[in-house]
């Protein structure tokens, strides 16, 4: 069987226990893979609770603020379910580790780099400095960057992440696109980004907020290993076609906008796969 899925209507009612439900089993879902990596990366059961107390906050006084409040203590305490304590301790946001990938301005030079590429074969490699008009990966991270970052250190950066390899004072592509595979750092951010991304359209669609965004997915049961591979391949190679065509645009809508627009979007695409066995529920283990 096979269907077409969307999800874009509110749920602004009374919490009852059905809904409760509900909601906990929507997070059950989201939350599993999330806590597969944090076990995984050794994260402990209070370093996932301090957490989730933070972002209850943090969420909670953004919530206030949307409706034109500032929240106090016992409204955040009510919202929240935690204590006066909890929430008189809790006085700023923590600091997040992990670079914002919107704001790299390797993935911006790698992605204009890879666009010109797309049309024109021969730019593959470049010269790392040239005068003018003469293109040079020195013109073209000045450009992606705007001329907030030197051209030696989006290099370096690529270079590092063996995207760009560098030799005889040129510099050639060596990937098809920014997947730093070999930085868990750089992966993990990307991670976090295209996820939450993907999660707020659908929960603001859920909530009935306009614009509907796009949140689409089409899914299969009953197939062979090698169909999802095949299907998959297919994605990958309509997803090349597309990413181009809205790279494009979005290059030269930033570039209407001098940079100085207000609005961000991140448009995506994904594909999984896996034995349904690799789901099935098994019983508890025991000591």
């Amino acid at each position: 069987m096979f269907a077409f899925a969307s999800c874009d209507r509110s749920l602004r009612k009374p919490l009852t226990d059905e809904r409760l439900g509900w909601a906990l089993s929507v997070c059950a879902r989201v939350m599993r893979p999330l806590i597969r990596l944090a076990l995984n990366m050794g994260v402990k059961h209070r370093d996932l609770e301090e957490l989730v107390r933070d972002l209850l906050l943090e969420e909670a006084r953004t919530s206030w603020r949307e409706k034109g409040v500032e929240p106090n203590i016992s409204q955040l305490s009510i919202t929240t379910g935690l204590n006066r304590k909890a929430v008189t301790l809790k006085v700023r946001a923590p600091a997040d580790a992990l670079p914002h990938t919107d704001m790299s301005a390797a993935s911006k030079t790698l992605t204009a780099w890879l666009e010109l590429v797309s049309t024109l074969p021969d730019l593959k490699t470049l010269p790392v400095t040239a005068a003018e008009p003469l293109l040079s990966f020195e013109m073209l991270a000045r450009r992606s960057s705007r001329g907030n970052h030197h051209h030696r250190a989006v290099l370096d950066e690529l270079t590092r992440l063996h995207m760009v390899e560098e030799k005889d004072g040129c510099a050639t592509l060596a990937v098809a696109g920014f997947v730093p595979a070999d930085d868990v750092r750089s992966m993990l951010a990307f991670l976090g980004d295209n996820a939450r991304d993907h999660l707020l359209a659908g929960v603001s669609n859920t909530f009935g907020r306009a614009p509907q965004m796009l949140e689409r997915s089409v899914f299969a049961g009953g197939l062979t290993l090698d169909d999802c591979g095949a299907i998959q391949q297919l994605a990958r190679l309509r997803w090349d076609a597309l990413h181009h065509e809205l790279a494009g645009l979005m290059t030269q809508a930033v570039d209407a906008a001098e940079g100085q627009g207000g609005a961000r979007i991140r448009v995506g695409v994904y594909a999984y796969h896996e034995e349904r066995a690799a789901t099935a529920a098994k019983p508890a283990a025991t000591d």
